[in-house]
């Protein structure tokens, strides 16, 4: 084999194996929802997140179906009615750290991020910006952000009959505890 081409071959895989990447499979997103008529509140502790602290990549994937609510027939219309999940199973974010620099992931710490990519829900991406904070602790890095979205904006058809109980703009919060991969 080529001197050349073997050094370029160990460098790459090098290089990757000290990639910095912190993941998690139960991470946590909650939305709510909240009118004068009812407050919707639903819960998921699966979700999968990846951050790559060499590029800033910064990604998180959920199963709709994962969702639970207090009542079995407001997880039914979600799932059925609403986002589908049958026909669109997941939502995912896809962006990148904007503010990468400002934060040392050598350092424990707490350091405020502000997050740009694409979220796609309900077959429908969107850009998307939003703030929130990564908190350094040895080889951990959580994650914790709360923003806004609308559900029109995600061709998410509310039914008449329920309009006035779901809120047009519903507040997602996010928070992932990731472990630096080893």
């Amino acid at each position: 084999m080529n001197k050349h081409l073997l050094f370029s071959t160990l460098l790459l895989t090098a290089l990757s194996v000290f990639s910095q990447k912190y993941v998690t499979k139960n991470g946590y997103i909650k939305f709510y929802s909240e009118t004068p008529i009812e407050t919707i509140v639903a819960h998921n502790n699966q979700v999968n997140s990846a951050l790559d602290i060499e590029n800033g990549n910064y990604i998180f994937k959920v199963l709709i179906k994962s969702f639970e609510f207090k009542k079995a027939m407001m997880q039914e219309h979600f799932n059925e009615n609403y986002l589908e999940s049958d026909k669109i199973p997941t939502a995912t974010f896809s962006g990148k750290v904007v503010n990468l620099s400002e934060i040392n992931f050598q350092s424990d710490g707490l350091y405020d991020v502000l997050i740009k990519g694409k979220l796609s829900i309900h077959g429908v991406t969107k850009e998307l910006e939003f703030s929130g904070s990564f908190e350094i602790k040895g080889d951990k890095v959580t994650a914790k952000s709360t923003f806004v979205i609308k559900p029109s904006d995600y061709d998410i058809k509310i039914a008449r009959a329920v309009e006035d109980q779901i809120a047009k703009s519903i507040e997602v919060t996010v928070e992932v505890e990731m472990d630096k991969m080893q």
